[in-house]
């Protein structure tokens, strides 16, 4: 199971492990705390969901894993450690799969999709460029790629939107990566098409044995594939425990009313008031307040350490067990 921070130096190691990370960007609104403080566990073999709202660092935490921040920006503090290297001052290539977010985006559409997916072999795989070949082919049957021995010669335009999601989650696999990470990858797709690519997902990381971890918006795809989740406001952990326990009984103010908005739970179209404070503006202290009915005093002058709950979970909210309004979850 994931955890927001370590227990202790004899916890068994992670795949994946984050340590107060913290990623800022210089802009011309001033100094962008993107990211302040995350921390979390990823086990070999575990599945980790993030979600949050847009603006809430999701995807800066996703390129700071990747390796791929942008230009400018600078970590100060923090770590990213993968199988115990960290990864943020020496990368590691070929042994982290991703999967973007846009399948109409994320292949060129003047090349063949097998010369696409075979560069980045040729680039992190040994073996020859046959074998790649024959190891390709032996990935679009695994993810159910129509004809997938005449995958290789085809261009994007020739494949539907579900099916070059599936090419992608086959690049994703193709150099056997330990660690998936996958950035909204059903957001494009009808909901039929998304119902069948989460499902492959979650069989292929079971059956392969590799973590996962996953960024979406949508709780009910966040169900279908992980086991935890880490719920992330402007920049900082908020929530953490296990997907189930989460859902069934949030804790934090913000999980609350963030999952109160939801199609499935919502009475109303009531969202939540305010919006995602700037990264150049963060409030002082718990960064949700300003939004939150039940803050204090307290809440506006002392950052909110992580509380362990009964159930494995962990919140950063001191008033966690205190009743929201009625109005506040529509």
């Amino acid at each position: 199971m994931s955890d927001m921070l370590a227990d202790s130096p004899e916890a068994a190691p992670s795949l994946l492990s984050v340590r107060d990370l913290a990623v800022h960007i210089r802009t011309d609104g001033g100094l962008a705390r993107i990211l302040d403080g995350v921390s979390f566990d990823l086990p070999p073999g575990g599945t980790l969901g993030i979600v949050g709202e847009s603006g809430c660092g999701k995807s800066t935490l996703l390129r700071a894993i990747l390796g791929i921040l942008p230009k400018g920006a600078r970590v100060p503090q923090g770590q990213v450690l993968f199988q115990g290297q960290d990864i943020l001052r020496a990368p590691v290539r070929g042994r982290i799969g991703f999967i973007p977010q846009d399948p109409y985006l994320s292949l060129n559409p003047v090349f063949r999709a097998g010369d696409q997916l075979l560069e980045g072999m040729r680039r992190h795989a040994s073996g020859s460029r046959d074998e790649h070949r024959r190891k390709l082919v032996s990935l679009f049957q695994a993810v159910q790629l129509p004809e997938p021995e005449n995958a290789l010669d085809k261009y994007p335009h020739q494949f539907s939107g579900g099916q070059r999601q599936r090419l992608l989650i086959a690049a994703a696999l193709a150099c056997d990566p330990d660690l998936v990470v996958a950035d909204e990858p059903t957001t494009a797709l009808d909901v039929t098409t998304q119902l069948e690519i989460l499902a492959l997902l979650r069989g292929l990381t079971a059956e392969r044995g590799m973590g996962l971890l996953f960024v979406t918006h949508d709780f009910g795809v966040l169900s279908a594939v992980c086991e935890d989740v880490a719920v992330l406001y402007a920049g900082r952990v908020a929530d953490w425990g296990p997907t189930g326990n989460v859902l069934a009984d949030p804790r934090h103010p913000y999980t609350r009313m963030l999952l109160a908005c939801h199609p499935d739970r919502a009475t109303d179209l009531v969202g939540i008031p305010g919006t995602v404070p700037a990264a150049t503006a963060q409030p002082p202290g718990c960064r949700f307040h300003p939004r939150c009915p039940i803050a204090r005093p307290v809440c506006s002058q002392a950052v909110p350490e992580p509380l362990r709950i009964f159930d494995g979970s962990r919140v950063a909210c001191p008033f966690h067990a205190d009743p929201l309004p009625e109005v506040a979850l529509g």
